[in-house]
């Protein structure tokens, strides 16, 4: 039995997809799996024990990549094929059944709105994989110790990017003394390309207890790490959706993405924005989506320290 599945072109939509192919897999132990994914996430989907090929889809003028996964897949005759991009390829390839998501704006999470297409009244919770040797890796970044600290500093749009200042700060307040994560490792997250965005927020700690995985380990091995962490505080991202795949605390910083559809999935997930809502911000009359000047400078230091704390506190994590 071949499935193939049509995942997300970016990381966190990719990975909010992994639950569903894990239900599949569940439902269809004899299947084989091919997954067609945006490069990006592409390393999050290797790992898996059934999956049996990646196709990765870097986009191409005139939609040039949807010819390329066609020429890739057509020769094949598929028991279903599983489509959360909503493609005509769908149907101009051989299947035994279709999946086929389609568009919605109803105010429910995208995990539910994913698992329509399987047509369950559930969600499936993300599901992330990593081999021994990757565990290996993050055992070598982060030996056994203090306990780890983790920041994402970086998302893909600046609006959404909180100033690194900020983190900084936080971390400061979380691991001085005194704080819930007083004497406390500092890992940092980010994609290639965002070491600059990253550097400041490495000031809070000294050198000794800093860990650097900003652009230097694939997404599995920083599934892995983030798995060793005590507690994780990024803006609204895929690392953010990764750190709550791995079930440590995870709080998500959002100011102009609606937390309803994109919040981090999980018991032991929290949210916090400044006093301006989602609508606010994106419906204001001088709004620009083309800008990269950060939307967030009214969320403040304290409120993302206070939320930090309660949720740590919550979820009876703090033997204090």
């Amino acid at each position: 039995m071949k499935i193939l599945f049509i995942s997300a072109g970016r990381i966190g939509d990719a990975v909010l997809s992994t639950g569903l192919l894990a239900h599949l897999a569940e439902c269809h132990p004899e299947a084989r799996f091919t997954v067609a994914c945006g490069p990006a996430p592409a390393a999050l989907f290797r790992p898996a024990p059934f999956v049996e090929r990646v196709i990765p889809m870097p986009k191409r003028r005139r939609a040039g990549h949807w010819f390329d996964l066609w020429r890739a897949v057509a020769g094949t005759q598929w028991s279903q094929v599983v489509d959360l991009r909503g493609s005509a390829l769908s149907y101009l390839v051989l299947a035994g059944r279709r999946r086929v998501l389609k568009s919605s704006w109803e105010p429910k999470h995208r995990l539910l709105h994913l698992a329509s297409v399987l047509g369950l009244d559930r969600p499936c919770p993300p599901r992330l994989w990593a081999t021994p040797e990757q565990e290996a890796e993050a055992d070598r970044l982060a030996p056994p110790g203090e306990p780890i600290l983790a920041l994402g500093p970086t998302a893909n749009w600046g609006g959404k990017q909180w100033p690194a200042e900020r983190f900084r700060a936080v971390a400061e307040r979380l691991t001085g003394p005194g704080g819930i994560l007083a004497g406390a490792r500092l890992a940092v997250f980010g994609g290639p390309g965002e070491c600059d965005v990253a550097a400041p927020v490495f000031e809070a700690v000294p050198q000794e207890r800093r860990i650097d995985a900003v652009g230097a380990v694939d997404l599995p091995v920083a599934y892995a790490l983030l798995k060793r962490c005590a507690l994780y505080i990024g803006n609204d991202s895929g690392l953010m959706h990764v750190a709550a795949a791995s079930g440590i605390p995870t709080l998500g910083l959002f100011g102009p993405s609606p937390e309803v559809f994109y919040g981090p999935w999980g018991a032991r997930c929290a949210t916090v924005r400044g006093p301006r809502s989602y609508e606010d911000i994106c419906h204001a009359p001088d709004f620009d989506y083309r800008s990269q000047d950060c939307l967030m400078l009214d969320l403040d230091i304290g409120r993302v320290t206070d939320a930090a704390i309660r949720l740590w506190r919550e979820k009876g994590l703090d033997p204090g």
